[in-house]
């Protein structure tokens, strides 16, 4: 019987220092792997068969086609290591039916409420740090909306990554892979360059750009944390999440008849199907272009 288990650590580092990945996604690995490591010693087809029916009774769906892709990375690379010669996942049925789930977005009027409520909160500061805090604040909403980055992109932007006087900023994805962002609206780079005066001590020793009072790089919780109080104080009743702005900056954009593959390359997908989904068409666009554009509306009978 193989001995798999020796090998998830080598994996790791293989993932970490040859592939480049993320610590963010090697840890993943190591806690898919983990999980996996607890229910079987054995790589064989039936573990595995056994494994994706436990996996099907306990998670999600896309919960699941994660954990086995993870196991089939590591798969692969015992392959390529020759430590096995055969692939136990051949002729195994992997493919798991995940249902489409539209992308939530966030109506440009409440949009609209929560960058104003940031703004007023630097007005009605009732000290230099409270004051501090909230340029910060609204420098971040004001990123996530004017990009479409992903909130781990904002929390681990690099100062050397603002180009405020070529106004761009470059953000590093998925795989590392790298994308420029024009941002050509004049109040985002106002409150980006404020920001930046305001805490530049901090962002030359923490090497972030966007830092919390402890001199660290800002977190993806903290940013939920304050998204959610923001929404709380100024009356948005909806659940928001820093993601949300991702989604419905995509989805205006389409609105706007923004080309697709334009928003691919901003948005950093690698396949425009993963794109795609912001086609479709939100509930106030079907009734505009009803309204507007249905042949209906050019009969006049009287």
């Amino acid at each position: 019987m193989f001995e798999y288990r020796p090998f998830v650590d080598q994996f790791l580092d293989y993932c970490r220092y040859h592939k480049k990945l993320s610590e963010k996604t090697v840890r993943a690995y190591k806690i898919d792997l983990s999980q996996y490591v607890l229910f079987s010693d054995t790589l064989s087809k039936q573990a595995l068969w056994d494994y994706i029916e436990c996996l099907n009774k306990k998670y999600k769906p896309k919960t699941v086609k994660r954990k086995l892709a993870t196991l089939k990375a590591f798969i692969h690379f015992l392959l390529l290591q020759d430590y096995i010669d055969f692939n136990p996942f051949d002729k195994l049925e992997t493919s798991i039916r995940e249902p489409v789930l539209l992308p939530k977005t966030i109506p440009l009027d409440v949009i609209a409420k929560i960058i104003s409520f940031s703004y007023q909160q630097i007005g009605s500061a009732q000290s230099a740090y409270q004051m501090k805090c909230a340029v910060r604040n609204a420098a971040v909403i004001e990123l996530l909306f004017a990009t479409g980055a992903r909130i781990a992109e904002i929390c681990t932007l690099k100062p050397e990554n603002v180009d405020l006087l070529g106004r761009s900023v470059k953000f590093y994805g998925k795989g590392s892979k790298e994308r420029l962002i024009p941002v050509e609206n004049m109040a985002v780079l106002s409150i980006l360059k404020r920001y930046r005066l305001l805490f530049e001590d901090k962002i030359a020793v923490s090497g972030y750009f966007f830092v919390n009072k402890l001199g660290r790089r800002m977190t993806e919780q903290s940013v939920r944390n304050m998204l959610s109080s923001y929404c709380r104080q100024c009356g948005v009743e909806m659940h928001i999440t820093p993601h949300m702005f991702r989604h419905s900056f995509a989805t205006l954009l389409l609105e706007e008849d923004v080309d697709i593959r334009y928003i691919q390359r901003m948005l950093g997908h690698s396949s425009i199907t993963t794109t795609q989904i912001y086609t479709h068409v939100t509930s106030s666009k079907q009734k505009e272009i009803l309204k507007t554009k249905h042949p209906r509306n050019k009969m006049d009978f009287q």
